[in-house]
């Protein structure tokens, strides 16, 4: 059973589960700066959604360039019952001011929602396989994220945190019960 916070108009609810599996209008990608989506989420995204989401993904890099860390680009989603996958760049552990281009790449997500006017968005822990980032830090970073940018949400009305494993879940249900608690909601 999902934990369920509600923070403005927006329902946020924190699961375990293959964030390939889920029913939003769009999921994201912790993506590299080149778009390459050769393992973890990245690679899982493209096994069940398909190599088209590869080919958007390289000539999306190809028209602009590598996506910054802390951006996003935007392609198709494929086979995949989103409409969109929206791909952030987030830094690795340790990085100059890792802590602020965290947020800055969960920001651009919900930003990046809210521009293409969607109701539901699938977030994974961004940064925190290969790149090396400790589940309960960035769960603080994207509780406040959350906290910051979804009271002023237009189209938005459904967050899924989507973690994988019962390691970041516990995580993050301990993280985001501390810092969302007053805003816990029923499902």
């Amino acid at each position: 059973m999902p934990e369920c916070y509600r923070i403005g108009s927006v329902t946020v609810e924190l699961t375990e589960g293959d964030i390939t599996e889920l029913s939003a209008d769009a999921i994201v990608n912790a993506a590299n700066s080149w778009l390459k989506h050769g393992g973890g989420v990245a690679l899982a995204i493209v096994r069940k959604g398909g190599e088209e989401i590869q080919r958007e993904s390289d000539e999306y890099v190809r028209k602009h360039g590598p996506v910054p860390t802390g951006q996003v680009a935007v392609t198709g989603a494929g086979r995949l019952k989103a409409k969109y996958v929206i791909h952030a760049v987030g830094p690795r552990f340790g990085e100059p001011e890792g802590d602020e281009k965290l947020a800055s790449a969960f920001r651009n997500s919900l930003l990046k929602a809210e521009e293409l006017g969607l109701e539901s968005l699938a977030l994974p822990a961004i940064s925190t396989g290969v790149y090396g980032y400790p589940y309960a830090r960035c769960a603080e970073v994207l509780a406040s994220v959350l906290l910051d940018t979804l009271p002023r949400a237009r189209s938005l009305r459904r967050v899924i945190v989507c973690l994988y494993g019962s390691e970041a879940y516990s995580a993050f249900s301990k993280v985001f019960r501390e810092r969302l608690g007053a805003y816990s909601s029923t499902c």
